[in-house]
């Protein structure tokens, strides 16, 4: 069975260290494609952090303080 990475829709952001960003409402993944092209995928975020994000002046920062920082289960996909 395929993985939820590869049907998960991604959405390009203006940002220099996010390259696009993607959610899966009904799972709560949050999932971070890099400008290095790496991949992430954080488990438990609530959608109202995930619109929080996309409208964040900066997704970069977003992420530092409101994803990592709160300690959301991460992986590398």
């Amino acid at each position: 069975m395929p993985s939820i990475e590869e049907f998960m829709h991604r959405e390009k952001v203006s940002s220099s260290t996010v390259a696009a960003i993607g959610y899966d409402s009904q799972n709560q993944i949050l999932e971070i494609e890099f400008r290095d092209a790496s991949l992430y995928q954080y488990s438990g975020v609530p959608e109202n952090v995930y619109h929080a994000m996309m409208s964040a002046p900066s997704h970069g920062e977003f992420l530092n303080a409101e994803i990592k920082r709160a300690g959301y289960p991460c992986r590398q996909v």
